[in-house]
């Protein structure tokens, strides 16, 4: 099993604000990283922002600015974003920067030099708004019997001298490494899509443009800009250290058992699986290892965009509910891959009946019986039951379950498992009621005391990923110690200690309603 993972977010495009879109990218990113890193392994977790390309030149001149004034205001928003949604990523890369202009032309002339890259006329349909190109047979008639993209973008009609990539030529290499490689989109669903493209035909790509000049110029001849896919998903190596071999470079992506991942959504997969690895092929460069397309989240069954007004501003969702109960909800709501109806209805139901009355009631109620009938102290357990041994064995089958789903990107199947046994834990205080015990068994109270927060444990341990400070504040709780709070420490040698003095017990998960709930609760 690879110890180095990698995992990326798409780089989001400047041209506006975030939504809740460009939140659910990164949280699911940052749950993956966070998994990853409390599991051994050695990540990298990187975002950023794509600021080249007609579009952002557009909107710029729309607002009377500069396309680097537009950028800097913009890329800000997004960074601030990651801070706002607790994100551990360990770069965040612009499209902009030095580093990754000299990056980008070094891929270039790399090509050039195998013989990738000619120079010609180029013509085809060209959607502004989606930075693409489309082939007639690809193309739709809305309404008004324009032409349009299947993204119900507007497309024109494009001729310019362009360099261009032979796209078609790779068309039987792609293919064969998708045979070779059927794990490498996901969901199978997106895998089936890409394969269909790939094999009814791949035409040639242009890959320069004349027309605009924000871009990254093409060396030798400054005229052109690069098309801004091959600027843009070259970022992914960019903030490896790319065109040199640095010690990032060796580890998280040429190493052959190192884990590289991409996730983006379903709208931008063309570029990624196909644009993407057919570059890096003709470049000689490793490929990564996986890609994912997630899934949009809609309102009232409409996607999100600009021109309905209805985009899901993410920082008024924290505010409102609180960045763990919004982390969870995205990533329990939906099957990652589907798309969703977003909800605050949904939300606060989640919230209540999981966080809250589930899990955070389940610790509440022994943690405050502890602290009110035994001074604090949790009591050393005796004999073990079956009915003991049965909860404490579904804890600690517990992490199998969690890194299966996680190595396909199921994160609600990773939740799903974590909360039958949440509900298994409070059937088991239910039945068990160790306040009755407290007059006519003690010896007995004590064990299911302990066997209650060997339990809490594991799930607080187990859901750090996507509810990180409220499950450090379960772990407070419990007296675990913040170097033991990896998966390595899932095991009956860390298990709680009786005798240890317990804080002082305060809710973890208030319910929707409670005051607390929008001030990071």
């Amino acid at each position: 099993m690879s110890r180095a993972f990698y995992i990326t977010t798409p780089i989001y495009y400047v041209n506006d604000k975030p939504h809740i879109g460009h939140a659910y990218t990164t949280i699911a990113c940052d749950v993956m990283a966070r998994f990853k890193r409390l599991d051994g392994f050695q990540v990298k977790f990187l975002t950023g922002t794509d600021e080249h390309g007609q579009k952002v030149a557009k909107a710029a001149a729309e607002k009377g600015m500069t396309p680097q004034a537009l950028c800097d205001q913009n890329s800000q928003n997004f960074r601030d974003l990651t801070v706002t949604l607790g994100a551990s990523n360990d770069d965040f890369i612009r499209t902009t920067e030095a580093r990754h202009v000299r990056s980008c032309q070094a891929l270039w002339e790399k090509l050039r030099a195998k013989g990738e890259i000619t120079l010609g006329k180029y013509e085809g349909w060209y959607a502004v708004r989606d930075e693409a190109f489309y082939d007639e047979a690809e193309l739709v008639t809305n309404a008004a019997g324009e032409k349009v993209a299947p993204s119900g973008a507007p497309v024109e009609w494009m001729v310019e001298e362009n360099y261009s990539f032979p796209l078609s030529k790779w068309q039987d290499r792609l293919l064969a490494f998708y045979d070779a490689n059927p794990d490498f989109i996901g969901p199978k669903a997106r895998f089936n899509e890409v394969y269909s493209f790939v094999k009814g035909g791949l035409m040639d790509l242009s890959i320069s443009r004349t027309a605009f000049s924000w871009g990254i110029p093409v060396p030798g001849d400054e005229k052109h800009v690069m098309y801004v896919w091959i600027d843009a998903l070259t970022n992914y190596i960019t903030a490896l250290g790319h065109p040199d071999d640095t010690a990032d470079f060796k580890t998280f992506w040429s190493a052959p058992d190192s884990f590289a991942m991409h996730m983006v959504g379903k709208d931008i997969i063309r570029f990624h699986c196909v644009y993407w690895p057919a570059f890096l092929m003709a470049a000689d460069l490793p490929l990564p290892k996986r890609v994912f397309a997630h899934g949009w989240w809609t309102v009232e069954g409409q996607k999100m965009s600009k021109s309905l007004g209805n985009a899901i501003d993410p920082n008024e969702m924290v505010a409102k509910y609180g960045l763990d109960q919004l982390r969870y909800f995205l990533m329990r709501e939906v099957p990652f891959g589907n798309d969703g109806d977003f909800s605050e209805a949904a939300i606060a139901g989640r919230i209540n009946s999981e966080l809250a009355n589930a899990l955070g009631n389940l610790a509440q109620r022994f943690l405050s019986f502890i602290a009110k009938n035994l001074g604090g102290v949790l009591p050393a357990p005796g004999d073990l039951t079956a009915e003991d041994k049965a909860l404490l064995e579904a804890c600690a089958g517990l992490l199998p379950q969690c890194r299966k789903a996680m190595e396909v990107q199921a994160f609600h199947d990773m939740i799903e498992a974590i909360w039958t046994v949440v509900r298994d834990a409070n059937g088991y205080v239910d039945r068990q009621a160790p306040w009755a015990l407290r007059k006519t068994d003690p010896a007995r109270m004590n064990t299911v005391l302990w066997v209650l927060a060997e339990a809490v444990r594991h799930i607080a341990i187990l859901i750090q990923p996507f509810v990180p400070t409220s499950a450090a504040k379960m772990l407070d709780q419990l007296a675990v110690a913040p170097d033991a709070r990896t998966f390595a420490h899932l095991t009956a040698d860390h298990a709680v200690k009786g005798g240890t003095t317990l804080p002082t017990p305060e809710g973890v998960f208030p319910r929707y309603g409670d005051p607390k709930i929008g001030k990071g609760a």
